[in-house]
């Protein structure tokens, strides 16, 4: 960080009359021993190798993801970490989907099995079944009427709207020093977006502008269609290097089961589309079995180290990332990585004894996927609700985020509060050796943090490199290998220490005007 951009904060919270209490770091001698334990003594691929492999894919109220809370609440349990628990969160209309059996191959004109991925909460074929693939191209209401009456047994290929270009950047990267000087940077000051890097929630459209209205009406039409008309199955062409991607339907228990969909990789639609575009007859046998089950709840697990100062022991120090993955891979990535991040300074600082002033709480999320479902559910039991503030309010002292995959903390984004610069300042004196130094001001969206930053609570998450997250997350490549194991024990290692900072951190980090309240529709 810049000094000049701590002197700047600290100039900004005199001048609005507020002027902040020295903050304080931890001892160097506590310092020396989180980096021992968590450099020398880490647990990190043994937690990792638990939460990817056993564990496996985690969707949202699926019955992988209730035995993956059953294990983690082990896990934390074996750490030693004081009353694990799995919490009710939210309710889920959708319930929960667990795929069984997915197989498809293209038959004619000749032979291919293909790598394909169900997407969430659609149906299940009867047995193995074989048809002949039509193009289904629907971009208007209007384009329905050629179909009436003839998908009927058919396997339908939609329209690509993907296609891959080659490009000659590397898979993988790091941020450069400059690009990490750039988000020490106001956006406005810097005159620049910042530099690409995991995505942010928000997407930039090209092009027309969206129009909700129209595209649920005709979203509405088309199922119509495929439930009356009873195609075989329907492809989606999702996912380059020909590895599929991972979506959800729109379903909510009590609905008729969606006709059964796969989503394929762009090079395996293309190739049959294209086959079919040029006359030839393309054909496919798929077998596809689907469970649903009538459990509308989310989750959240959680866990603690209990403070011991009489005065701030009922305080919250939290840091969390989310359980829930797709279905196509374990969720390595997105998001076991912050998981495992979690798990493992928890575990650095039990296996030290710290007794922090403050309570150091970790909870492991559901729902993010679908919505920060568990995030917003633990806000609203805890610390506000129907824009109220709840007890537990004025006791939270700060939320650490990590879902941004496995790369290295470069440092933190501090959501536009200044106040924040001088505690995190005095904080990061020892991690800077471990390569955290850069404090940013601007904003970064759109996972759990969010929840609290709408209730005006100090919640952050760290700028890490971005490593191959953007070709992987939400992919069936998702998995073990995707995880830098390097980079997860320095970043455990950060948060074990932050966290033990702003637990006995005499000051806490004041709370920012709680913004309006968002008008949020439907989610497509």
């Amino acid at each position: 960080m810049k000094k000049s951009l701590y002197l700047f904060a600290t100039l900004a919270m005199i001048c609005g009359g507020a002027v902040a209490s020295a903050q304080v770091s931890e001892s160097p001698e506590l310092a020396t021993k989180v980096k021992n334990e968590g450099l020398n003594n880490s647990q990190i691929t043994q937690i990792a190798q638990y939460m990817t492999d056993l564990l496996g894919s985690r969707l949202t109220a699926s019955q992988q993801k209730r035995r993956a809370e059953s294990l983690m609440v082990d896990k934390l349990k074996e750490i030693g970490l004081s009353n694990p628990r799995v919490e009710f969160a939210a309710e889920f209309p959708r319930g929960g989907w667990d795929v069984v059996k997915t197989y498809a191959a293209m038959t004619s004109p000749y032979y291919c099995a293909f790598s394909v991925n169900p997407k969430a909460w659609t149906g299940s074929t009867n047995g193995l079944v074989k048809g002949e693939c039509v193009v289904f191209d629907v971009q208007k209401k209007e384009d329905l009427e050629k179909y009436k009456g003839k998908i009927a047994g058919k396997i339908l290929l939609r329209q690509p709207t993907q296609t891959y270009t080659i490009s000659f950047d590397p898979l993988a990267k790091r941020y450069t020093e400059d690009e990490l000087e750039g988000l020490t940077l106001d956006r406005k000051v810097a005159g620049f977006v910042s530099p690409a890097g995991p995505p942010s929630g928000g997407r930039p459209r090209g092009g027309v502008p969206f129009d909700r209205t129209s595209y649920m009406e005709l979203l509405t039409l088309t199922n119509e269609l495929l439930a009356t008309e009873k195609p075989l199955c329907i492809v989606t062409g999702r996912g380059t290097f020909n590895v599929p991607s991972g979506t959800g339907a729109s379903y909510k228990v009590g609905d008729p089961e969606p006709v059964p969909e796969i989503i394929m990789p762009i090079e395996d639609h293309g190739r049959m589309v294209r086959l079919i575009e040029n006359g030839q007859k393309v054909e496919m046998e798929l077998e596809l079995l689907n469970k649903f089950t009538d459990d509308q709840e989310v989750h959240n697990v959680i866990a603690e180290i209990p403070g011991t100062d009489p005065k701030m022991k009922d305080e919250i120090v939290l840091i969390g990332a989310h359980l829930d993955s797709w279905h196509g891979g374990t969720g390595a990535a997105d998001n076991a990585s912050g998981c495992i991040v979690m798990v493992e300074a928890m575990r650095i600082l039990k296996a030290l004894g710290v007794q922090p002033k403050r309570t150091i709480r970790i909870a492991l999320w559901g729902g993010e996927e679908q919505g920060l479902f568990g995030s917003r559910g633990y806000m609203q039991k805890y610390l506000y609700k129907d824009e109220k503030k709840l007890p537990g309010y004025d006791k939270f002292a700060l939320y650490l985020n990590m879902d941004n995959g496995s790369g290295r903390f470069r440092g933190i984004y501090l959501e536009n509060n200044d106040s924040a610069f001088p505690f995190f300042e005095a904080w990061m004196k020892y991690i800077e050796p471990l390569g955290f130094n850069y404090l940013s001001p601007r904003n970064t969206g759109s996972t759990d943090h969010v929840s609290f930053l709408r209730a005006g609570l100090p919640a952050y998450q760290f700028i890490q490199d971005p490593l191959e997250y953007n070709r992987t997350y939400h992919t069936i490549m998702d998995t073990y290998e995707r995880l830098s194991l390097g980079d997860l024990t320095l970043d455990a290692t950060m948060v074990a220490w932050l966290a033990v900072c702003a637990a006995n951190d005499p000051g806490r980090i004041p709370f920012t005007p709680i913004p309006a309240p968002r008008q949020q529709g439907p989610r497509p």
